[in-house]
């Protein structure tokens, strides 16, 4: 699926993915791709490759199958109402789990964080989540540190963003990482995003 020799950045979609932890990142990252030297390649894919219905009806049809996606540089793990399945699902978890030790960089939006603690991934680790989520993560990895005032947390090779529309401001932070902050900031600009955090700190 991979369509240059740049990062290849993957979208996990669901059934009951919210729709703007997807659309969100996706924009950024997309008009990063479309921009950038380094040659990007932005794909989406769920399980099969088959069409997905996201939490309030969209459908949406992913670029393939988890089984074809290939190599990933990051994997970008959206929230809502559909993670209170996989989060309970072994089966993903596992598929999670294989991804993880081949993907350096990993990225949740919103409750997307839930489902990466139930794979044992957030383990001891600074996190954010929505709101509304901060102790039903504990509840499922009582070692995580939950940063309740972030929009989202760094923490190296993961980096968890806090409610919906922090997904934007986390995939301005990972073009910043990826790239530069300059290119960050061009892609916010061409987007007309008023971040909550300042690009050129590093976001």
């Amino acid at each position: 699926m991979t369509t240059s020799a740049g990062p290849h950045v993957g979208i996990v979609v669901f059934d009951g993915a919210d729709e703007l932890d997807v659309v969100g990142p996706f924009s950024v990252l997309s008009a990063w791709a479309a921009h950038s030297a380094l040659q990007p390649t932005v794909s989406t894919f769920s399980h099969d490759g088959g069409g997905v219905r996201l939490a309030h009806g969209l459908r949406l049809v992913p670029s393939g199958a988890r089984d074809d996606v290939g190599p990933l540089h990051l994997l970008v793990h959206p929230g809502g109402v559909g993670t209170s399945a996989l989060v309970a699902d072994p089966a993903y978890l596992a598929w999670l789990r294989t991804a993880r030790t081949t993907t350096p960089l990993l990225a949740s939006v919103c409750t997307g964080a839930l489902v990466l603690a139930a794979a044992g991934l957030l383990a001891g680790r600074p996190v954010t989540t929505h709101h509304e989520h901060y102790d039903e993560l504990v509840a499922i990895d009582p070692s995580v540190v939950v940063d309740t005032e972030a929009r989202f947390v760094d923490d190296g090779d993961v980096v968890t963003s806090a409610g919906v529309t922090a997904g934007i401001d986390m995939a301005l932070h990972l073009v910043a990482r990826l790239e530069s902050p300059q290119v960050a900031q061009a892609v916010r600009r061409l987007l007309a995003h008023e971040s909550t955090t300042d690009v050129d700190d590093g976001l």
